[in-house]
C-alpha cells in the first residue's frame, strides 16, 4: 500500500488527516521521514501547531553539526507515540499537527538566517497556527522572538533550559552568536526578565562578572544546585512561575540543559546536568496557559551516541506539544 494509502486508513481512524502514520501499519524504520510521521502540510491547510527545521550553525563557538539536527531529529521521531501515561493524553487526537518542511538559512550569514527566520515564522504566526522550531544553534533563538513578539504586541515570558545563561558578551566582536540570545531578547524589549525562568544553569563560567547581567535585570536562574539541593523535585516544580492566558510565552530547550552522558551530541557540553527524567517531570509540571512558539537548538549528531540526544529532543518535542494542547 502507497503511503497516501497509509494516510487514507488514518483519517478514517481519527476522523482528521494530521495523524501519525501508524508503525503497525508501516514499519517505523520505513517511510519518509517527518516529524513524528505526519504529514506535509501548508499552512493554509487546518491545522494546529506547525513543526518546522531551522538548518542552521553559523554561531557556534566550539562544536559544530547542529545543522543536521533537523533531518535527524525527524528520522529518529519515526519512535514517537502519541499517547503520554503521566498526563493520561492522546495529543494527536485532538491537536492537529503538521511537519511543514525546513526554514531556509544562509551557513555564512547569522544576519541573514535571521531576516529569513523571521519572515519564515511570521507567516505561520499569521496563520494563526503555534509552532516548534528544531534547530539549529542557540543564535536562532532571537530571531524567533522578534516574530513572535510582534504578533504577541508586547514582551514575552520565556522559559528556558539551558547549561548556560546566553547573557554573555560579544565573542571575537561579534554581538550575535548561540551564547547571546538572552541579552539581545533583553535589551530589544522582546522579553520581560522578571517573568522569565532558566532551568539548569552550571559551571565553570568565565568569571563572576558573567552572572551580572542576569543580576541586574532581574532574570532568574535556576542551578543544577539549587534544582538538587531543594527538598525533593516535585517542590523545586511548585517554585516554578505560571503564567496566566493573556502572557504569551515562548519555551526555548538547549539539549545541553542535559548531562552528557544523557545528550552527548551536543555543540557544548557541560557535566553535572539534568536525566532526561529529570527533564521530563520539570515538563510536565510547567503551568502554561498561552504557549504561543517554542524551539529545541544545539542537537549535534555528529557527536552523538546511538541517537540519545537526539531521542531527547524528540521526547522534548513529545512533552511541548502536550503544553500545547493545553491552550489550543
Amino acid at each position: 500500500m502507497t503511503l497516501f494509502g497509509q494516510y487514507v486508513i488514518h483519517l478514517y481512524m481519527s476522523d482528521h488527516k494530521f495523524f501519525p502514520l501508524s508503525g503497525r501499519e508501516m514499519p517505523r524504520f520505513g517511510g519518509i521521514k517527518t516529524f513524528f510521521r505526519l504529514p506535509v502540510a501548508n499552512l493554509s491547510e487546518d491545522f494546529d501547531v506547525a513543526i518546522f527545521g531551522v538548518p542552521f550553525d553559523g554561531a557556534v563557538s566550539y562544536r559544530p553539526g547542529a545543522r543536521f539536527a533537523p533531518s535527524k531529529i525527524r528520522e529518529t521521531s519515526s519512535l514517537g507515540r502519541g499517547y503520554h501515561f503521566s498526563r493520561n493524553l492522546s495529543v494527536f487526537d485532538a491537536l492537529k499537527v503538521a511537519d511543514i518542511g525546513d526554514c531556509s538559512v544562509v551557513p555564512m550569514s547569522v544576519e541573514k538566517t535571521y531576516e529569513l527566520i523571521e519572515k519564515f515564522s511570521t507567516k505561520v504566526l499569521e496563520s494563526k497556527k503555534k509552532y516548534i522550531s528544531a534547530g539549529g544553534d542557540h543564535s536562532t533563538t532571537l530571531a524567533h522572538l522578534r516574530s513572535v513578539k510582534a504578533k504577541a504586541g508586547k514582551p514575552l515570558s520565556l522559559v528556558h533550559f539551558d547549561a548556560h545563561l546566553d547573557t554573555y558578551p560579544a565573542a571575537w566582536g561579534c554581538e550575535y552568536h548561540h551564547g547571546a540570545f538572552v541579552r539581545h531578547a533583553i535589551n530589544e524589549g522582546l522579553i520581560d526578565p522578571k517573568s522569565s525562568v532558566q532551568i539548569g544553569i552550571r559551571g565553570p563560567l568565565a568569571g563572576d562578572s558573567d552572572v551580572n547581567f542576569n543580576k541586574e535585570h532581574s532574570l532568574r536562574y535556576c542551578t543544577m544546585d539549587e534544582i538538587r539541593g531543594a527538598t525533593s523535585l516535585a517542590s523545586f516544580c511548585a517554585s516554578l512561575p505560571a503564567y496566566e492566558k493573556d502572557q504569551p510565552v515562548f519555551l526555548s530547550y538547549d539539549i545541553d540543559c542535559l548531562d552528557p552522558s544523557c545528550a552527548p551530541g551536543t555543540g557544548t557540553p557541560v557535566p553535572g546536568g539534568l536525566t532526561t527524567y529529570e527533564s521530563q517531570k520539570i515538563l510536565q509540571s510547567l503551568k502554561i496557559e498561552n504557549l504561543v512558539a517554542a524551539d529545541i537548538v544545539e542537537v549535534s549528531p555528529p557527536y552523538d551516541q546511538s541517537d540519545i540526544t537526539a531521542l531527547a529532543a524528540v521526547d522534548v518535542m513529545f512533552e511541548i506539544l502536550c503544553l500545547m494542547r493545553k491552550n489550543i
